[in-house]
């Protein structure tokens, strides 16, 4: 509470100077008082120009360090809580920053690595290439002539981050407390969500296993590679990574010049997002143009993977079908989806969600097909969850940004293709293989259950019939006893029947009993 006291006047005299106050007070969740309140301060202090609400919020978020300029880009994900305009301008937030001093960098990485670079790099080069609010990335070259990135925290960013987050924390729960209207839009549950990235991307380590994990899933994908991680040199840290030698993927002259051919490209570029989003479930999330190269050989090549997001099968066949019926503008059925997903409740009409639906769809998909925007509509859709109260996954948010910018690549590559409706056929395609594959699992779940409440009863039947043996043999060999004969539960010694082979017998039983 005490960073909130200290911080709070310094936060709200950037944000009414940027006009974010004025926007604010038109949020009827507000309760009167406080958006009263607002509109006095933005007459007071706030400059008069004529941006719209997420860039002046995404300018006043920049003023006021990494921190913020971190929560803006996650609240980019957030369209159910933003508003899918207010996302996509907070979607550009630029998270450069003056690079620390090189004797810095340099003294972090002797000491993360236990010896001098010097006898781990040939060569270092001191001028960053990259300087983000949490890192910033070096060019090297090993001892055996191996060309890597070395990317190495921020000194002290930990402890600024964890004072930004409980800043956000105490005023998500002041304004909670203040407009209880609010708590519908989940605001700690944000800040949670962006305390969890935070955390990811201030462990490289954690950045380098999902490199390694993304390599692996796309190992066997022509026209894909993803960079290898250095591990004997990757710390929390420092990671070092195979160097990229590449064309940025927006460059669009540049890829004609080397002879690149615009539409296998673009291909490449569909397909990777599909095996990464439906196959796989784990994507890339940060795909801006920065991010992506084309080597000289037509090689798609993704870096920095601190935001990586995970979608469960299950979350994966409701997007799969849910692209279906966007692109079909079959809009009863995508407000079902949502129904049965458990997303929208018993009480909400689902005809009245489909118009909704259609009302803010149909202006994006009555433009031409290379123009249409998927991550849009998914926005708008989200957009709907206050007045329908939506419960929308943070994943889904996280994926729908991810769209955004997979959208904006693929028309700076080629303004003339469309990606979705290649996206659509491998969705189409991959989501009835699995819907053939999960009835089956579920034929079988089903009669392992059945098999499962009946195997007590068939264990008590068994140990019953083997009690019986052991009393019959004693009644006709009454000067031994069954041990003699190897009748005992712990087993038929002399004819080798045991406890094992009864649970074989049992498992046999099993499987006669599945595949009938």
């Amino acid at each position: 509470m005490m960073t909130l006291i200290f911080r709070l006047p310094s936060v709200a005299w950037h944000l009414s100077r940027g006009g974010v106050f004025g926007h604010l007070a038109h949020v009827h969740l507000l309760p009167s008082w406080l958006r009263s309140l607002m509109r006095g301060f933005d007459r007071l202090i706030a400059r008069r120009n004529p941006d719209r609400p997420g860039v002046a919020l995404a300018h006043a978020l920049t003023s006021l360090g990494p921190g913020f300029i971190k929560f803006g880009q996650a609240l980019s994900t957030r369209a159910d809580l933003m508003g899918a305009d207010v996302a996509r301008d907070l979607a550009l937030l630029q998270d450069q920053l003056d690079p620390f001093p090189s004797p810095v960098a340099r003294r972090t990485l002797a000491r993360e690595l236990g010896q001098d670079i010097d006898d781990v790099f040939a060569r270092f080069e001191d001028d960053p290439v990259a300087a983000a609010s949490i890192a910033q990335v070096h060019f090297a070259t090993l001892k055996d002539g191996r060309d890597v990135a070395v990317k190495i925290l921020r000194p002290g960013i930990r402890a600024k981050l964890e004072r930004d987050i409980r800043f956000f924390r105490s005023m998500a729960r002041l304004l909670e407390a203040i407009a209880p209207a609010t708590k519908r839009l989940k605001l700690t549950h944000a800040v949670d969500q962006f305390a969890h990235y935070s955390d990811v991307e201030l462990d490289l380590r954690l950045e380098g296993a999902s490199a390694s994990k993304l390599k692996d899933n796309h190992a066997k994908d022509e026209g894909i590679h993803v960079p290898a991680i250095e591990w004997a040199l990757t710390t929390e840290h420092v990671l070092v990574i195979e160097r990229v030698v590449g064309t940025r993927i927006d460059d669009r002259e540049a890829l004609l010049a080397k002879g690149h051919t615009i539409d296998d490209l673009t291909t490449i570029a569909a397909k990777s997002f599909f095996f990464q989003v439906f196959r796989d479930g784990f994507f890339h999330a940060d795909m801006h143009p920065g991010n992506i190269f084309i080597r000289d050989d037509g090689v798609l090549v993704p870096i920095d993977f601190g935001i990586m997001g995970d979608l469960s099968l299950n979350d994966r066949m409701f997007l799969a079908r849910l692209l279906m019926a966007i692109l079909d503008r079959d809009y009863q059925q995508v407000a079902q989806l949502h129904r049965d997903a458990g997303m929208i409740g018993q009480d909400v009409s689902l005809e009245g969600f489909a118009q909704a639906i259609r009302a803010v769809t149909e202006p994006v998909m009555d433009q031409p097909m290379g123009d249409v925007s998927v991550g849009t509509i998914l926005g708008q859709i989200f957009g709907l969850a206050r007045r329908y109260h939506v419960e929308v996954q943070p994943q889904f948010t996280l994926l729908q940004k991810t769209m955004v910018m997979a959208e904006g690549v693929g028309r700076q590559l080629n303004p003339d293709a469309n990606m979705w409706p290649i996206a659509r056929d491998l969705a189409a395609e991959w989501a009835e293989d699995k819907d053939s594959w999960l009835t089956q699992i579920s034929t079988i779940a089903d009669k392992a259950l059945s098999f499962g409440l009946r195997l007590p009863e068939l264990m008590d039947r068994a140990e019953t019939l083997l009690d019986h043996m052991e009393r019959q043999a004693e009644a006709d060999h009454p000067r031994s006893n069954s041990a003699r004969y190897g009748l005992t539960r712990h087993g038929l010694n002399r004819h080798g029947f045991t406890w094992s082979h009864l649970v074989v017998a049992v498992a046999v039983a099993a499987v006669v009993y599945f595949v009938n």
